[in-house]
């Protein structure tokens, strides 16, 4: 299967969100760790209502975290321009300037059993993260011939993946999605793993 289904599952993601860009990959979180290492984050702020792999990023990626008590719907500021956006789905709902994380785990609206996708707006940003998503190399040639110059961390969309999506996507365009809100996650900061020694 060719990597070309990929692109025209970006494309069409891209345009749904009225985002400029889409870069693919295997799920939000990794989209959202893409955006952090690319920016060389060194804090977020974390709703105490999400998801648990959110505040986890902060322990491997070695940075600082600081809960919040934020009443978030739909999707939430990690900085001042890296956008956890999991549960979005909304036509020309792109915030400008950001780099907005979208979910397609089977539990979101357009439900591909794993997948995700980074919104963004810079042109010059589309070949560092989706490089960054593809061990660094670039999907369209054998990475045997490449001179990768990029640190990677293979975390791409598979074909077959971005194929169900566009196979799936006119219906989830057309259907009325759940409207998530930050009640629908438990506080994380009552769980062990999250507290401090």
């Amino acid at each position: 299967m060719s990597f070309k289904v990929i692109a025209d599952f970006e494309k069409e993601i891209a345009k749904f969100f009225g985002a400029p860009y889409a870069v693919a990959v295997d799920c939000c979180t990794h989209g959202i760790e893409l955006c952090l290492r690319m920016k060389n984050v060194k804090k977020i702020k974390v709703p105490k209502h999400t998801y648990l792999s959110v505040p986890m990023l902060a322990n491997k990626l070695n940075i600082n975290m600081e809960w919040t008590d934020e009443k978030w719907q739909d999707y939430y500021y990690l900085t001042d321009d890296v956008i956890d956006a999991a549960v979005l789905w909304k036509p020309n709902s792109y915030v400008k300037g950001t780099y907005m994380s979208v979910s397609f785990q089977f539990r979101k609206h357009l439900s591909l059993g794993r997948g995700g996708v980074i919104l963004f707006d810079k042109e010059e940003d589309f070949d560092i993260l989706k490089k960054m998503s593809y061990d660094g190399r670039n999907p369209d040639e054998s990475w045997a011939v490449q001179n990768i110059k990029t640190i990677g961390y293979h975390y791409y969309m598979t074909p077959e993946t971005a194929e169900l999506g566009l196979k799936k996507l006119p219906d989830a365009i057309k259907k009325n999605p759940k409207k998530w809100i930050y009640t629908d996650w438990p506080d994380l900061t009552n769980m062990d793993v999250f507290r401090e020694e």
